[in-house]
C-alpha cells in the first residue's frame, strides 16, 4: 500500500485545501494530513490560528479524501515521518515551512519518500491569508 501525506494548518479549511487533499491521494492508496499544532503555528506564522488544532483536526477528519488525520508534533516536526515513513509527500504549492530542510530530514532519518509539489487551485480566490482577510470564511 503506497502511503501519502500532506501537511498543513488549514486555517481554515477551503476548497483549495479539498483540491490539494484529491490531488495528493492520486499520488497513492492512502492520504494522512498532518494538522499543525497551534504552538507551532504561532511560532512559524506569528499570530495564533483563527481554529484551535482540534477543531482544524476534526474538520479535516471529515474529509473524503483523508484516510487518517493525525496532529503533528510540538517538539519535532518531522518526527511524524518517522512514525508512518510515507512513500509520497505531497507540499502545497505556496507551503514554505519546514520544506526547506526536508529532504535533508528524510536523509538524516533514513527515510525514502519522494517529495512533490501540487499545483494550486484558484490561489486568487482559495488561500487561507485572503479568505482569512475577507473575514466571511466558514470551517465546513
Amino acid at each position: 500500500m503506497r502511503s501519502v501525506m500532506v501537511f498543513g494548518t488549514f486555517d481554515p479549511l477551503h476548497e483549495g485545501h479539498r483540491f490539494l487533499f484529491r490531488e495528493a491521494k492520486k499520488h497513492g492508496d492512502s492520504l494522512t494530513v498532518v494538522v499543525a499544532r497551534d504552538k507551532n503555528v504561532l511560532r512559524v506564522k506569528g499570530n495564533e490560528p483563527a481554529h484551535k488544532e482540534q477543531d482544524r483536526l476534526r474538520h479535516v477528519r471529515a474529509e473524503p479524501h483523508v484516510d487518517r488525520a493525525v496532529l503533528g508534533h510540538i517538539d519535532d516536526v518531522y518526527r511524524i515521518l518517522e512514525e508512518t515513513r510515507p512513500a509520497v509527500i505531497c507540499l502545497g504549492y505556496d507551503q514554505r515551512a519546514f520544506t526547506d530542510t526536508l529532504e535533508a530530514e528524510l536523509a538524516r532519518r533514513s527515510i525514502t519518500a519522494t517529495v512533490i509539489r501540487l499545483p494550486a487551485y484558484r490561489p486568487e480566490t482559495y488561500k487561507s491569508s485572503l479568505i482569512k482577510k475577507s473575514n466571511s470564511f466558514s470551517t465546513a
